[in-house]
């Protein structure tokens, strides 16, 4: 009977009874597991020591990772039987090779170039054997349809590129998770507007598992970092979101993304894309230094040094990334040229905006200073 009856169901026709099941299902799992992870970082003193470059100043569990991905292993192992296995079965595969090198680098340390390796094959997994990936891009530029050869190597420079971007930004109190968290509530909107059941699955599943790792990452008495296992986890799964919904908007000509689903998807990962660049930049043509050398060049470092805390810096962020995919979204209609011009000008403006007004408010204030030094001697 039961048999019969899953023969017979079909989530697509109970989505929200469906999205809510995997959402309870990640974050009850993720919920359950932090106890365990905080006595076993405790026992076997597995703690982040802080160094000079750290902002944190006492021991702090790196493992929060470790919840993430069981929750994800849970929700993919149980309802997604009755979902696009073939694409779960990769995509598992893919997170299980990630997590076992993140969380080697979180323990021991690993070279980049494993972890490099370990990026690429996680990724090559799903673009070979499923054949998701961006084919042109709609347009922008002049191209629509790419070489299938240039498409895949696209699509894995993408994928390490987002994996890479989050690595990078974990760096304040909440902001790698809450970043991920929007993310996740946007690429699942989406995926419901396109249909595409499976990938609003796993991103509600991941809603689930961040939501308790947020709430310990803004603690002060059980503060608990994601780790390299945390973030090149979440890291793959929004490039894996990004890559299928592009693909799904190219290949179906009646989308209503058809011609904007790239730029919608750079919006959405726009904070940590930017910053990355920005990074790069800094560090091959000011310092010309490495580019993977680390620093404390990153935007969060600039919010902090302007007096914000972690927390107004995560929420300014977030926030700001919240407005300019509500651009993108809105602008959608528009010619694709007219959208990625408008998407950069809006994006680079709204994080500009903070730092340009510090700078004229300290211009203000030495001025001040000066004329009244220059009243005090006459």
């Amino acid at each position: 009977m039961i048999q019969d009856l899953l023969n017979y169901f079909k989530p697509q026709d109970y989505i929200g009874l469906w999205l809510a099941l995997a959402f309870l299902i990640a974050f009850l799992m993720s919920f359950i597991s932090f106890p365990a992870i905080f006595n076993v970082a405790e026992a076997k003193h597995l703690m982040d020591e802080p160094t000079h470059r750290s902002i944190h100043s006492v021991k702090t569990p790196t493992l929060g990772g470790i919840s993430i991905y069981l929750s994800l292993v849970v929700v993919i192992t149980t309802i997604g039987a009755l979902l696009d296995t073939k694409i779960l079965l990769l995509l598992l595969g893919g997170l299980t090779i990630l997590f076992f090198l993140g969380l080697k680098d979180d323990l021991l340390i690993l070279s980049p170039r494993k972890k490099f390796f370990g990026q690429v094959l996680a990724a090559g997994l799903l673009i070979f054997f499923t054949d998701t990936r961006i084919m042109g891009f709609s347009g922008l530029f002049g191209n629509t349809i790419m070489p299938y050869w240039v498409s895949t190597f696209f699509t894995l420079f993408v994928y390490v590129l987002v994996i890479n971007a989050y690595n990078l930004i974990d760096g304040v109190d909440g902001l790698a998770g809450c970043l991920a968290l929007f993310a996740s509530v946007a690429f699942a909107l989406l995926s419901i507007s396109i249909d595409d059941i499976t990938m609003a699955t796993i991103a509600v599943g991941l809603i689930g598992a961040l939501l308790p790792f947020i709430r310990l990452n803004f603690s002060e008495k059980n503060k608990i970092f994601m780790g390299d296992t945390g973030s090149m986890i979440i890291g793959f799964l929004l490039a894996f979101f990004a890559v299928r919904f592009i693909a799904y908007s190219q290949t179906n000509l009646k989308s209503e993304y058809h011609d904007s689903a790239p730029v919608i998807a750079i919006a959405i990962l726009f904070f940590p894309l930017l910053d990355t660049l920005r990074i790069f930049f800094i560090r091959l043509f000011v310092y010309k230094k490495s580019p993977f050398e680390a620093d404390n060049n990153h935007l969060h470092h600039r919010f902090l040094e302007l007096g914000f805390s972690h927390l107004k810096t995560t929420l300014c962020i977030v926030f700001i990334n919240v407005m300019i995919v509500v651009a993108a979204y809105l602008l959608r209609s528009v010619d694709v040229h007219l959208q990625f011009f408008l998407l950069l000008l809006i994006g680079i403006s709204l994080y500009s905006v903070f730092f340009i007004r510090h700078k004229i408010s300290g211009k203000r204030s030495k001025a001040e200073t000066f004329d009244r030094l220059h009243d005090i001697k006459k």
